[in-house]
């Protein structure tokens, strides 16, 4: 585990960077989730064992994660939580003082419901980014943000999560360039057999061809 001291707040993270790495993927996660979520873990291992580094942390202090688990507010609150990435971002940019080899390394976002719009914003603030992916997020609140991102976006929904299907093709027409994977038969959490591991394949093939 590591703590990244940002201006606001200090924030859990745990960092992977595996030997070779190119790239190094920060996490983003929305909704209630956390560092220990176990869909973006095991999507996490999948990019390390393809070789990509990721850095997984909790947007959200203790104390605020109880006050949203009651309130259910600060995760929508999509100018924070972009705040707080941007602060990962220039700190893993610049190398963690836990790990000074990450320090060149090309950043990628990886961003799931709410923390999707947090990366894509983030993205538009940060053009150094190399690539982001979402998995079922909501591009559509990361709003003016949208034509900013320069960087390549793949947009990763299940085919039975048909409302946020619908807010992902609307979003993809106010980015540059972008694509949409769509998971056949897969609902909004990617429970179905298969679902998730399609999910870590498209995303590490997005990362290596871009990162």
């Amino acid at each position: 585990m590591i703590t990244l001291k940002l201006p606001d707040a200090e924030l859990g993270g745990d960092l992977t960077i595996p030997d070779a790495a190119t790239g190094a993927v920060l996490f983003a996660h929305g909704s209630g989730s956390s560092r220990h979520s176990p869909r973006n873990r095991a999507v996490a291992q999948g990019l390390n064992a393809a070789g990509i580094g990721t850095l997984l942390i909790d947007l959200l202090t203790e104390h605020e994660d109880e006050i949203d688990r009651v309130t259910a507010a600060l995760r929508f609150d999509i100018e924070m939580l972009t705040l707080r990435l941007i602060g990962a971002i220039d700190a893993l940019a610049d190398g963690l003082e836990s790990a000074p080899h990450t320090a060149g390394l090309r950043i990628g976002l990886f961003g799931a419901s709410t923390g999707a719009a947090a990366a894509l914003a983030a993205a538009a603030a940060r053009p150094q980014i190399g690539a982001v992916v979402s998995r079922g997020g909501r591009p559509d609140l990361a709003g003016p943000s949208l034509p900013r991102v320069r960087a390549p976006v793949l947009l990763i929904v299940g085919s039975r999560d048909t409302e946020v299907l619908e807010l992902n093709r609307g979003a993809a027409q106010s980015l540059e360039n972008s694509e949409i994977h769509v998971v056949s038969g897969a609902g909004h959490l990617f429970e179905e057999p298969g679902a998730l591991e399609e999910v870590t394949t498209q995303a590490a093939d997005w990362f290596n061809r871009h990162l």
